[in-house]
């Protein structure tokens, strides 16, 4: 797997910050989105909002194992591009896989192992940089597994790869947002966003690198909700810092209003009027 970029290593280390400090100490600590089938009343206290959160991601894994099928219970499993660890160790204690949990930053290294080891599956949970190519060309993997990662690399070369590491039978198993429209992409730097493909691409990519379908679950109806909870998180951690002056309490849910438009309200619209996709895909490598 090649390294990324730096300015995705960059968005990846961020991400990391805000989840440790938005969802910590951990040890199962989420750096994705969520599923929301309903939402809380509004003036949430913001504990409570943090645990649907934090509950909302945890839903989209069991989700996304759903879709596979019947997970390899206790099989080998990639997690690809694993952040802190989160989903690494959800696999391992929820279905005990051994996890290879592939780390983008190397600075989070050392924490995955920590936090696989408070969790008590240190012996099932291998962290590694994802720039080291060891594994090229073994098929060694029931399942990969690709968490709002699988548009950080080039598509062809890196589907190329997925299938060389899997066994034959196994699956590659992806949870991602996709634009339908690519106008739809707001403006940025933001090296996520700018690297936002199309489902009707990565498919085509996945079939000549001999990658076949076998599900494609569009739940962008139930993704929309998570932005909703995170926007309402954000006034309350705004409130927290803001001084007691009205005046300055006014500026400072001005500032949440425009940093949701920025980086939450985009996805959301995209996301409810078809502009975006958040896609479940399940693909199986069958020789």
């Amino acid at each position: 797997m090649p390294a990324l970029p730096n300015d995705l290593r960059a968005y990846h280390e961020a991400l990391a910050t805000r989840g440790l400090a938005r969802f910590g100490p951990g040890p199962r600590v989420h750096c994705h989105m969520g599923l929301v089938d309903r939402l809380p009343a509004p003036g949430t206290p913001a504990l409570e909002l943090r645990e649907r959160l934090r509950a909302s991601q945890e839903a989209l894994l069991a989700e996304l194992a759903r879709a596979m099928g019947r997970f390899p219970d206790g099989g080998d499993v990639m997690d690809v591009g694993s952040g802190l660890g989160g989903s690494a160790l959800y696999w391992a204690q929820e279905h005990r896989a051994r996890v290879t949990a592939m780390v983008n930053v190397p600075a989070h290294l050392e924490q995955v192992r920590r936090f696989a080891h408070e969790a008590g599956v240190g012996d099932r949970v291998q962290a590694r940089l994802a720039s080291q190519e060891e594994l090229q060309g073994r098929a060694c993997f029931d399942a990969l597994i690709a968490v709002e990662n699988a548009c950080a690399l080039p598509r062809a070369d890196w589907l190329r790869a997925a299938r060389s590491w899997l066994k034959p039978g196994g699956v590659l198993a992806i949870a991602d947002c996709f634009w339908v429209r690519p106008l739809v992409v707001h403006p940025s730097s933001d090296a996520w966003r700018t690297r936002l493909g199309s489902v009707r691409g990565l498919l085509a990519a996945a079939q000549e690198a001999g990658l076949e379908l076998e599900v494609h679950d569009d739940v962008s109806a139930r993704a929309v909700g998570f932005w909703t909870l995170t926007s309402e998180l954000l006034v309350h951690e705004h409130m927290e810092h803001a001084p007691a002056n009205a005046r300055d309490l006014r500026a400072a849910l001005n500032a949440v209003r425009m940093e949701s438009q920025r980086d939450h309200l985009w996805l959301q619209q995209g996301l409810m009027d078809g502009g975006l996709e958040y896609a479940l895909l399940v693909l199986r490598r069958e020789r």
